[in-house]
């Protein structure tokens, strides 16, 4: 405790460090706001259809994300999932188009590029779905049209329909200029840490409803509360394992003079993550999963409405079984497409390196593939198993809403984004030659493991 007080001294005696957390603290406070003013003509006080259907599924994860803007009807509802569907298109577009692999290569001019591209794609992605997002609304409370126009009691004219429409893609753009405006001149990464408050604002409800339900006659009472709260800490220790652990692979740099000057003979480490794919391969597998779903709404033949529902269960075995082994598949394939052997061995050979007992070139290559492939195995298995983890506790008795803390795309995102926050808070305490927030003074972030939102 005494050791956290001082930490906190000194993070106040830092003047730069000082100004960003609480230029973060304000960007933050706006945008949870943000997320309760209601669209203009909605009334606030009759959305409990809206609420009851953002309670599970897909579209509960989605008003997770938003911090319950989504189902507040709130000028934020779109939150900044379209500008992640959008860095998700171009970083695929950057695997297969030569275009935006130039890009990628040209610095600081290609990554200044990418994220206008980004940026365009946002609006046009926003654009669609605001429509899709209006519509589900007014069918939600299409029966009581004072609900959508109180102000004449009229049903929803075309004006309000444009009006939201402009006012939810201007609502996303804000958003994203909010969290460039955190990564620029705030602490951590900008788009995750909206992200991240997001989850933690519908935390304390899901956790006070949990406790409520325990304690009721048929809850199990305090003593299965607190194992709830074990095992969810042993989790958030696998979830951190995900974003910390790496192999490290050493790597010996041949003396060259040149001149009167040495240069090389050291060694160094390349450090080779267990899980290079972050959470990618978790939201490629659930989209494949939501097929069924949409097939469900086109056709209504028994055998498709037994194959779907047998996959619309989001607690059934085959449902979660199928979903880890895609996890696993999608893993294997995002690692081998964002991590090239070839490119390592051939970098390393121009400067002069060299694994001790590999030959450079060909045989590097093939040893980083089988090492990459050896410890991607578990990573995907531990990742498969953060995924279906929610589920499993919903078979315990667990709420939805709390059961979502127990893995997933959220867990994961919360823990990568605690860890990249304190490096950077570690990182300006070390500079400035203060203790750091540990001991060792080491927090690894998704910086380092390249963890994205």
């Amino acid at each position: 405790m005494k050791r956290f007080i001082q930490t906190i001294k000194n993070i106040y005696k830092i003047e730069e460090l000082r100004k960003r957390i609480l230029y973060t603290i304000g960007i933050v406070l706006i945008y949870r706001f943000g997320s309760y003013v209601v669209l203009p003509g909605v009334d606030p006080n009759q959305l409990g259809a809206l609420q009851s259907q953002t309670s599970d599924g897909i579209l509960g994860l989605l008003n997770m994300f938003s911090g319950g803007a989504f189902s507040n009807a709130s000028v934020f509802a779109l939150g900044i999932m379209p500008y992640i569907s959008a860095s998700i298109v171009i970083q695929l577009l950057g695997m297969a188009i030569p275009y935006f692999q130039k890009l990628q290569k040209e610095g600081e001019s290609g990554r200044k590029k990418i994220n206008q591209l980004t940026r365009y794609l946002t609006v046009v992605i926003t654009a669609f779905q605001a429509p899709g997002y209006i519509a589900n609304l007014v069918h939600q409370l299409g029966s009581m049209p004072t609900a959508i126009y109180p102000f004449n009691g009229t049903p929803p004219t075309m004006f309000f329909y444009i009006a939201s429409v402009v006012t939810l893609v201007a609502g996303t753009l804000f958003v994203m200029w909010m969290g460039e405006k955190i990564t620029d001149k705030g602490i951590g990464n900008g788009i995750s840490m909206l992200i991240m408050v997001g989850i933690i604002a519908r935390l304390p409800f899901a956790l006070f409803g949990e406790f409520i339900s325990r304690m009721e006659e048929q809850g199990g009472g305090l003593v299965i509360f607190l194992v709830e709260l074990v095992v969810l800490v042993l989790v958030i220790l696998v979830c951190i394992l995900l974003v910390q652990g790496t192999r490290k692979i050493p790597v010996q740099y041949a003396k060259r003079i040149v001149g009167n000057k040495q240069y090389g003979g050291v060694r160094q480490y390349i450090p080779l993550k267990v899980n290079a794919a972050g959470v990618m391969p978790i939201i490629f597998a659930q989209a494949i999963m939501f097929i069924p779903i949409t097939l469900a709404g086109f056709a209504a033949s028994e055998s498709l409405s037994g194959f779907v529902a047998i996959f619309s269960d989001f607690n059934g075995f085959w449902y979660n079984f199928v979903f880890a082994v895609m996890i696993v598949a999608f893993t294997y394939f995002y690692t081998a497409v964002t991590i090239n052997p070839n490119q390592m061995a051939e970098d390393m050979k121009k400067n002069g390196g060299f694994i001790p007992g590999i030959k450079p070139g060909k045989k590097t290559a093939e040893f980083l593939d089988d090492v990459m492939s050896r410890i991607t195995l578990p990573g995907s298995l531990f990742l498969a198993f953060v995924a279906v983890m929610p589920a499993i506790v919903r078979l315990f008795g667990v709420n939805s809403q709390f059961a979502q803390f127990f893995g997933g795309t959220s867990l994961l995102i919360l823990v990568g984004v605690v860890l990249d926050t304190l490096q950077q808070i570690e990182s300006h305490l070390l500079m400035r030659h203060y203790d750091g927030l540990t001991k060792s003074g080491r927090i690894k972030g998704r910086t380092t493991t390249g963890m994205t939102a």
